[in-house]
């Protein structure tokens, strides 16, 4: 969903569209549902080399020179293929420091449909695209500083990923990406990776992807102990989610009240927040009541596919009022993040792509929209990973509507955990970078949450006070990967 580059206002008023780059605007509705006349198409991918896939196996190019010019430090990118005919991008980066040695975090964004090259380029990755959207300069707030990071363009469709677009739910994609990383790590390359730390971290509707991901990873390694899967364990101890949306019942009020009351500033008039709420609270026709349905017994896709459509049509599109999204201390558009299609397109035969580059797939994300995958409550697999013993974090930027810490920390409220007495008896502590104070947190037992001053969506992609692009983001991933609680610096 979410991450952003530049859209001209007058996209808005278009049927269709990228919103800030992430979600779709359909008929006017940002997370809208594309109805059969809706004039929602595919961007035309253009095959830029000849594919010849190799089921099973990777095909790789190493050390393109691209992103990451730190010397000595390996690089690769390329396609898993999972058949002949499914292919998923990746870009893998090793760590600058003790890469043998270091673990493995894999990064995914959004959308349902959106690429992890924009967290690569716009936020964490080794290189950050400049102001001009061609050139990229060297990121000292890296996550492969002390990490092997493994950034994943799924479902089979995204950003450079390409072949048959089956995936429309959560769990078609996890098991796709458990596929993909078996034959990663069944690549001489990067075999020697299997026994090191494994994290999974991601944002946005990574709220859904992360929780899914990670129990599915959790139970097929449980299934491969007891000898009904065949495959390697992944090695799963961190996840980590940012600005994401998990459970839409009890984020969706958050809307209603970050519209209203937050740190900057009220986004729309009170007769709007007021309609909104009518929304939410109407009986059996209002937004609450159609989430409920989804996710009860008698719950179906279209069930569900009819409540993302009402709720965002009602509740979280006309909440934004003029503010970005992803960032309200902005109005629309927001030029930043920069865009990167440019730049990646210009590279793309260096790198090994084989089609161009999309920012976000129209047609995956129709295909999550006809199974209402976005209104299914994620938590029950997100308390099932914490209560396995998994370090996890949650985490969000202050000045993000979309996925706002209002609803967000309602979300971790409502969890019930093994950490969650003992979380909702602590007190936030300020959260201090080099003695800044750059948000607020909490620990309890394996479990952290912090909130992060003057971030938007892309929470690495901001800076606040004195502090450098990334540096507050950088802080909580290197503490967490070193399994330690998060600290004040």
């Amino acid at each position: 969903m979410l991450g952003k580059s530049f859209v001209p206002l007058a996209l808005l008023s278009l049927p269709f569209g990228v919103f800030g780059g992430q979600i779709p605007v359909v008929d006017g509705v940002i997370g809208g549902v594309p109805s059969d006349s809706s004039d929602f198409v595919e961007a035309v991918r253009v095959p830029i080399s000849n594919v010849v896939t190799t089921p099973g196996k990777l095909r790789v190019v190493e050390n393109s020179g691209i992103c990451e010019t730190t010397p000595g430090v390996f690089q690769a990118s390329g396609y898993g293929d999972l058949t002949a005919t499914e292919s998923l991008w990746f870009w893998f980066f090793a760590a600058r420091k003790s890469p043998e040695t270091a673990p493995l975090a894999l990064w995914f964004n959004g959308g349902p449909g959106s690429s992890s090259m924009i967290g690569l380029l716009q936020e964490n990755g080794p290189c950050r695209i400049n102001n001009d959207t061609t050139t990229v300069s060297l990121n000292p707030f890296s996550w492969n500083n002390d990490a092997n990071v493994l950034y994943i363009d799924q479902p089979v469709g995204v950003g450079f990923s390409h072949g048959d677009e089956k995936v429309g739910t959560s769990e078609q994609a996890a098991a796709d990406v458990w596929t993909f990383l078996q034959i990663f790590l069944s690549d001489k390359r990067f075999s020697h990776l299997q026994l090191n730390k494994l994290a999974l971290w991601t944002e946005s509707y990574g709220g859904h992807y992360g929780p899914t991901f990670a129990a599915y990873f959790l139970k097929q390694n449980a299934a491969i102990l007891e000898r009904k899967v065949s495959g390697k364990i992944l090695n799963l101890q961190v996840l980590g989610i940012g600005d994401g949306l998990t459970n839409p019942l009890i984020q969706y009020p958050g809307y209603i009240e970050f519209a209203g009351v937050n740190p900057y500033h009220p986004l729309v008039t009170p007769d709007v927040i007021a309609a909104a709420n009518t929304s939410w609270t109407t009986p059996v026709t209002g937004c609450r009541d159609m989430i409920i349905a989804c996710n009860g017994v008698n719950g179906t896709d279209a069930i569900c596919s009819s409540a993302q459509n009402f709720c965002n049509n009602r509740i979280l599109s006309p909440l934004a009022g003029n503010y970005d999204v992803y960032f309200i201390l902005a109005m629309n558009p927001d030029p930043y993040p920069p865009e990167i299609s440019t730049f990646l397109n210009t590279v793309a035969p260096q790198i090994g792509g084989e089609v161009t580059w999309v920012q976000s797939s129209n047609s995956v994300y129709r295909n999550f929209s006809k199974t209402g995958d976005w209104m299914r409550n994620s938590a029950p697999d997100l308390e099932f990973v914490i209560n396995s013993g998994i370090r996890t974090i949650i985490y969000d930027g202050d000045a993000d509507y979309i996925l706002n810490s209002d609803g967000v920390e309602a979300m971790v409220d409502d969890l019930e955990t093994i950490w969650s007495p003992i979380y909702k008896f602590q007190k936030f502590q300020t959260f201090k970078v080099r003695g800044q104070e750059a948000g607020v947190f909490k620990n309890a037992g394996r479990f952290s949450y912090v909130r992060i001053y003057g971030a938007g969506h892309e929470v690495p992609a901001y800076k606040h006070g004195k502090l450098a692009y990334g540096e507050a983001a950088a802080q909580f991933f290197t503490q967490i990967m070193r399994d330690e609680n998060l600290s004040s610096t």
